[in-house]
């Protein structure tokens, strides 16, 4: 696993298709979610943890919860931005939050969040720390300083 020093925030782009968009020619609210965790996915590539690597060492990452403010439409054939950042780590659990902009303006498109745990392939919760240090310490230096888990 590589070190990873992060000068500033991870952006995945992300072309609205045909196929997302509504009668109204607006991306349909779900797709907002999907785009997530195409992110989320591309961000733990980039910090270094690709999601495969992370199963082949028998660890997954359920969602626990996952929420979309919607604040303007995307629209077929626009492109945005979408920023994940870690908010939450403890070894256990982590929050991630997600910015979704339009790239050609800048308008925020939607916020969004996810929660996550670390478990075995049998649903077991996992600490990283005590099974993983070397992933345990890519995770945290990743972790946004400054925000707590909300209750």
């Amino acid at each position: 696993m590589r070190e990873i020093v992060i000068e500033k925030p991870y952006a995945y782009e992300r072309k609205a298709h045909y196929y997302e968009t509504d009668q109204m020619g607006i991306v349909h609210h779900s797709n907002y979610i999907r785009w997530m965790e195409e992110a989320r996915i591309a961000y733990m590539e980039f910090i270094g943890l690709p999601y495969k690597t992370v199963e082949d060492h028998q660890i997954l990452i359920p969602v626990l919860e996952a929420q979309c403010e919607y604040k303007n439409y995307v629209r077929f054939d626009e492109t945005v931005e979408i920023y994940p950042k870690m908010t939450y780590f403890n070894g256990i659990r982590m929050t991630l939050e997600y910015e979704i902009v339009e790239k050609e303006t800048g308008k925020l498109c939607a916020w969004g969040l996810t929660r996550h745990c670390f478990t075995t392939p049998q649903m077991k919760p996992v600490s990283l720390k005590k099974s993983n240090k070397d992933m345990y310490d890519i995770f945290i230096r990743c972790v946004v300083p400054g925000k707590k888990e909300p209750k």
